[in-house]
């Protein structure tokens, strides 16, 4: 209707518009002789052609548009049959001429005639308006009556669910509910038989089930208490034995090594000169297995001691934490020309001992994995995230691999030749072992660092007190 028909009907009106137009051009152009009106008529012609086509377009398809395509064939067809008996005639002469009375008359009634087929033609458009118009209305009431009563279907069928699901689920469930409250509260002998759908049956039927195993494990409880005792009993005694062990491999299990590692070296000093180089390599082997076996042994010692012999600190200065951990690796950083920049460091609760111990591994591991001819550079800074910190220690070394980012903390293992980087592959180990048992987490950032090298290790620590003697979280 508004796409269609009427723009079909402005075009209607356009139409008989070009027909008188050109009417009036060709006489006047009759009268004078000036071109300017034989360019208005052929203009007007033009129009007239432009009209009929679109009108053509914009009815095609619509349904009832073919009577007016033959009224509008029937009005082209007269005003063309005008257009040649008289317009192009005068048209294709000079102007200026006049026209004779006689063919005035006969011009006229050509012209009434193609102007007279315009008002079936205005009647058929107006008629095919009116039909496209009712039908839109009609559907329109189709709609709008769908529409309501689909709601009423919706609100009909909503209030049958909602008391469908009240009875057959509400109340069920309601009554199973007042049941396991009574069980709660101590009535182990309440009944949980609730009729309803199998779900909920199925349901009740679980709980039963648990009332049951409840009632099962209250009178078992004795033996269970009887049991943990005996449990915790054997844990002590695992935890002494431990305790011995350690003794045993700091004291018994160290002083053969020294023994060999020493022997061995007067051996070298005494008869190194009646040594061939095989004997004395033979012997460089014996002392460097002797003293990295004591190596191996302290760090196994240092692992094992993780959360069991010092006493958690409220408040640790992590800033001074971290200069003794440089301290300590005095002789390593002067022989690499390392650089260790420390920024702000906060407090926090803990071990002051196993604290500097991770200080010091990470930044060794930082100052021994360093790239040839580069000067090793470390920085060690944090930042708060909620209830804890996040520590980074970033270097400029040789980096690692994504793709061990979770080997690399599992003791004893390695990325390198020994004889390349030395070291007993405990040390990363050691350091989760220790942040863990702080209540933090330590990873490896695989995250883009650009054409940056080098590596770093992110670890966090609780803001609040988080461990104790006994190793229980407060």
């Amino acid at each position: 209707l508004v796409d269609q028909v009427d723009p079909a009907t402005l075009e209607q009106f356009r139409l008989s518009t070009a027909v008188t137009n050109q009417d009036a051009a060709i006489r006047d152009y009759a009268q004078d002789g000036r071109d300017e009106h034989l360019v208005q008529y052929r203009a007007a012609v033009q129009r007239e052609a432009e009209s009929a086509a679109r009108i053509r377009r914009l009815l095609s398809g619509v349904e009832g548009g073919e009577d007016v395509y033959r009224l509008l064939e029937k009005a082209t067809a007269d005003s063309h049959v005008w257009r040649a008996a008289f317009a192009d005639q005068i048209a294709a002469g000079p102007g200026g001429q006049g026209i004779d009375a006689a063919r005035s008359r006969e011009a006229r009634r050509l012209l009434n005639q193609a102007r007279g087929d315009m008002t079936p033609l205005q009647v058929g458009i107006t008629e095919l308006h009116d039909r496209a118009a009712a039908s839109l209305r009609s559907r329109a009431s189709i709609a709008l009556w769908s529409t309501v009563a689909a709601l009423l279907m919706v609100v009909v069928a909503a209030l049958l669910l909602a008391v469908l699901f009240r009875r057959t689920v509400l109340t069920p469930v309601s009554s199973l509910t007042g049941r396991v409250r009574a069980v709660s509260q101590g009535d182990f002998d309440a009944p949980l038989d609730v009729p309803g759908p199998a779900e909920i049956y199925e349901l009740a039927v679980i709980i039963d089930a648990m009332r049951e195993r409840i009632i099962r494990q209250w009178r078992s409880s004795e033996d269970k208490t009887r049991l943990l005792n005996e449990q915790t009993e054997e844990l002590r005694r695992s935890n002494a034995e431990l305790e011995q062990f350690a003794y045993v491999a700091s004291h018994d299990l160290q002083e053969p090594l020294r023994k060999v590692a020493s022997f061995c070296q007067m051996i070298e000093r005494r008869y190194g000169d009646q040594l061939d180089e095989r004997g004395r390599k033979y012997i460089a082997f014996a002392v460097d297995g002797a003293k990295r076996m004591q190596a191996l042994i302290n760090d196994l010692l240092s692992f094992s001691r993780v959360g069991r012999l010092n006493e958690p600190e409220e408040s640790v200065d992590l800033a001074a934490v971290a200069r003794r951990a440089v301290d300590n690796l005095g002789a390593l950083v002067e022989e690499t020309g390392a650089e260790v920049e420390l920024r702000d460091l906060p407090s926090v609760p803990g071990d002051r001992t196993q604290l500097t111990q991770l200080f010091q591994n990470l930044i060794g591991n930082a100052i021994k994995f360093r790239r040839e001819g580069v000067p090793p550079r470390v920085v060690i800074d944090a930042r708060r995230d909620g209830d804890e910190w996040v520590f980074a220690c970033a270097d400029n070394g040789i980096g690692v691999e994504p793709r061990y980012a979770d080997r690399i903390f599992l003791i004893f293992q390695r990325l390198h030749p020994r004889d390349e980087y030395t070291g007993t592959g405990i040390g990363l180990a050691l350091c989760k072992k220790i942040v863990e048992f702080h209540g933090g987490r330590i990873w490896l950032d695989t995250g883009d660092r650009g054409d940056a090298p080098g590596t770093t290790f992110r670890w966090t620590l609780p803001v609040r007190p988080h461990i104790t003697d006994d190793g229980d979280d407060t």
